[in-house]
């Protein structure tokens, strides 16, 4: 008789934490858009992440430079797409639209990932993807209409919506290029350099519009940030 092995809670439970975690850091996001700037808050988020990985990474980005060396194009690029144009971006939206409309359009990246791959890596969807998708497409048009279609055609969509599907088509490009170029880089040692890359993008910006300090009104979101979704969330 065939039998069948018991899934360990954990298996379960670690991935919906991960799952919380990211959607509290949408909520934490749009809190902490009143207190900080988009620039400050993304910039000090990887700043942290980079300072609490880097004793537990130098030696292996060390012992993975040759990898690193054949794959820092890709790397460069996965950071601009995940961690600068995703992320900032959706500080950004923040700014402009609820945190409930973040969540709602963050969940499209599957969807939008689905076509990307599509034209980048020929993955063909079944009938049931596409008729799923576009319904789920449809919806996402009526959220950014605010349920008037009319108006979106006359006046443009909610500018804070229009940025959470920009930044979500980063990152469903983020995920794609995962899939494709396959890099032969540790996972720790991946996310440390594009977190090197990201901080090295974000210097014209900290430059150009400087950055708020930490207070009382915000360290516990940075702190948050810079922790639970930069690095928790993606062990777990």
């Amino acid at each position: 008789m065939q039998q069948h092995q018991k899934t360990p809670w954990w298996a379960l439970a670690l991935p919906l934490l991960a799952v919380l975690i990211w959607s509290l850091n949408i909520v934490v996001t749009r809190y902490v858009s009143d207190f900080i700037s988009p620039v400050s808050i993304s910039f000090y988020r990887w700043l942290i992440a980079f300072v609490l990985l880097t004793p537990f990474m130098l030696h292996r980005v060390w012992q993975a430079r040759q990898q690193i060396r054949q794959h820092i194009a890709q790397l460069a690029v996965l950071g601009a797409f995940g961690m600068v144009l995703y992320q900032g971006l959706a500080y950004t939206a923040a700014h402009y639209t609820t945190a409930t409309n973040m969540g709602i359009v963050n969940a499209f990246v599957p969807i939008f990932t689905i076509f990307i791959a599509y034209f980048i890596l020929k993955d063909k969807p079944n009938l049931f993807a596409i008729l799923g998708s576009v319904l789920s497409f449809a919806g996402l048009i009526y959220i950014i209409s605010q349920g008037h279609l009319s108006s979106l055609l006359q006046q443009g969509g909610h500018w804070g919506d229009a940025l959470m599907v920009v930044a979500v088509t980063f990152y469903a490009f983020y995920g794609v290029f995962l899939k494709k170029w396959q890099l032969q880089v540790p996972l720790m040692t991946s996310l440390y350099v594009q977190i090197a890359f990201a901080l090295l993008y974000h210097l014209p910006f900290v430059l150009w519009l400087g950055l708020d300090s930490i207070n009382a009104s915000n360290i516990s979101s940075v702190l948050y940030a810079g922790i639970f979704p930069s690095l928790i969330a993606p062990l777990l």
